[in-house]
C-alpha cells in the first residue's frame, strides 16, 4: 500500500474515531445527568447553552459513521468482485440486525427479561448494509440518483405526518417516523423503532458515491478540493434552507426570549427521523475536515485512528461498561436489586431525576475513554495479525 494511499485510509478511519468518542458523551450523559430521563437537553424552555452542545454536538456521530460506512464499502468494491461484496454486505448487515435485537439491547437496558429490543443505529447500519448490497449490482449513477434521492426529498414524507389524526402504522415507521415508536409483537415483548431505515440507506448510498474521490483515479490534489467544495455547499445548503425555514426539517425555528437561544432554535434540527439539514450540517463539516486529517499524524491521531478502526467491538464495549458503572453509582446510592422490580423503565439500574451535574458527566466521559483505549489498541493488534480468522471481519 502507498503512502497516499494509507493516508487516505487512515484519514477515514480517524474522523470515524472521533465520533465514536464523542458518541460516547451522549450515552455517558443518558446514564449520568440528573435530567437525562426527565427532560430534553435540546428543550429551549429548560436548557443551557452548555447542556445544548452537550447533546448537539453528538449529533455529528450517526450520520457521519453511516457515511463513512459507505465510503469504505466503495474502497472494498475495488477490491471484491460484486458478487463477494454483495454476500458480504447482506450477511454482516443481517448479523447487525441480530445484534442490535440481542446484545446490544441488552447491554443498553440490562433486562434479563429481554423483553424490549430496540431499533437504534446498529439495526439502521445493518439494514442499510443490505440495501446496499441488493443495490451493488447497479450502475454507480443509478446508486448515486437513489441515495441523493432519498436524502433531498424523504422530508416530503413530513407533509402527510403533519396531518392531524395521521397514523402511519408500523411499515411508515420502519421506513421514516420512527421517533421511539413501540410495538409489541407476542405478549410481554416489543420493539421500539428508534432510528427509520429510508434516510440512513440513502445516506451510506451517497458515502459509498463519495468513496470514488478516494480511488486511485483522483490526486491528492483534486480529492481535497472536491470534498471541501462539497462540504462548503453543504453548510451552505444548510444555512439557506434553514433561513428560509420552509424545507428540509419538520420542525421550524423561531425567534426566541434571547439572541442565544434564537441561535440554538436555528441550530435545533430534527434527528429523529434524520432531516436533510440534519444530515446538511453533520456530513458538511465532515467532509471539510476528511482531507484535512490526511496530512496530520500525532499521538491525537492515532489514539482516534484506533478506536476508528475497532469501531463496532468498541460500540458494544462502552456500552456494557458505562452501564456497568451505572450500576456501581446506583449501589453506592443506597439502591437495591429488589427495587428494580418497580421501575417504569426499561434501563434497569436507572432512576429518573436522579444523577449528576455535567461536570460528573465530562468526568466519566474522559474515564470510559481512557479504560476502553488499551482494549481496543489489543483489539485492533489481535485483527490486524489474524486475517485467517474470518469471523473478525464482522466484529
Amino acid at each position: 500500500m502507498t503512502s497516499l494511499t494509507k493516508n487516505r485510509i487512515e484519514s477515514i478511519d480517524i474522523l470515524r474515531g472521533i465520533v465514536m468518542v464523542i458518541m460516547a458523551l451522549d450515552h455517558v450523559r443518558d446514564y449520568f445527568h440528573i435530567a437525562a430521563f426527565t427532560d430534553d437537553p435540546l428543550n429551549l424552555a429548560t436548557t443551557t447553552p452548555f447542556l445544548f452542545f452537550t447533546r448537539w454536538i453528538t449529533h455529528f456521530c450517526a450520520p457521519v459513521f453511516i457515511f463513512l460506512s459507505g465510503t469504505s464499502i466503495y474502497l472494498q468494491s475495488l477490491r471484491k468482485t460484486k458478487k463477494e461484496l454483495s454476500a458480504f454486505l447482506i450477511k454482516r448487515g443481517l448479523w447487525l440486525i441480530v445484534a442490535e435485537i440481542t446484545v446490544i439491547s441488552f447491554a443498553w437496558t440490562f433486562n434479563p427479561y429481554m423483553n424490549v429490543s430496540v431499533l437504534q443505529v446498529i439495526w439502521a447500519i445493518g439494514i442499510s448494509m443490505v440495501i446496499l448490497g441488493l443495490c451493488i449490482y447497479l450502475p454507480f449513477n443509478v446508486i448515486l440518483g437513489l441515495g441523493l434521492i432519498i436524502v433531498f426529498g424523504h422530508n416530503l414524507l413530513d407533509i402527510p405526518e403533519s396531518a392531524p389524526g395521521f397514523k402511519g402504522g408500523i411499515w411508515w415507521d420502519l421506513m421514516h417516523h420512527g421517533s421511539f415508536v413501540n410495538y409489541p409483537y407476542v405478549p410481554n415483548h416489543s420493539f421500539m423503532i428508534v432510528y427509520p431505515f429510508l434516510p440512513w440507506a440513502g445516506l451510506m448510498m451517497l458515502g459509498y458515491c463519495a468513496g470514488i474521490f478516494f480511488g486511485p483515479e483522483f490526486s491528492e490534489e483534486k480529492r481535497k478540493k472536491i470534498l471541501t467544495q462539497l462540504g462548503l455547499a453543504a453548510i451552505l445548503l444548510f444555512v439557506a434552507l434553514r433561513f428560509v425555514n420552509s424545507y428540509g426539517d419538520p420542525v421550524a425555528w423561531n425567534t426566541q426570549r434571547t439572541g442565544m437561544l434564537t441561535f440554538l432554535s436555528f441550530l435545533d434540527i430534527h434527528k429523529y427521523p434524520p432531516s436533510l439539514l440534519y444530515m446538511c450540517i453533520t456530513i458538511g463539516p465532515a467532509l471539510v475536515l476528511l482531507p484535512f486529517l490526511e496530512n496530520i499524524r500525532n499521538g491525537f491521531t492515532n489514539i482516534m485512528r484506533t478506536f476508528g478502526r475497532v469501531a463496532f467491538f468498541y460500540y458494544i464495549a462502552h456500552i456494557f461498561f458505562i452501564h456497568l458503572i451505572a450500576v456501581v453509582c446506583y449501589l453506592i446510592n443506597g439502591h437495591t436489586i429488589q427495587e428494580l422490580g418497580t421501575s417504569k423503565l426499561f434501563f434497569y439500574f436507572i432512576i429518573p431525576g436522579q444523577g449528576y451535574g455535567l461536570p460528573v458527566v465530562y468526568g466519566v466521559w474522559g474515564f470510559v475513554i481512557i479504560a476502553l483505549y488499551p482494549l481496543c489498541k489489543w483489539y485492533d493488534k489481535y485483527k490486524t495479525n489474524h486475517p485467517e480468522k474470518w469471523w473478525l471481519s464482522y466484529l
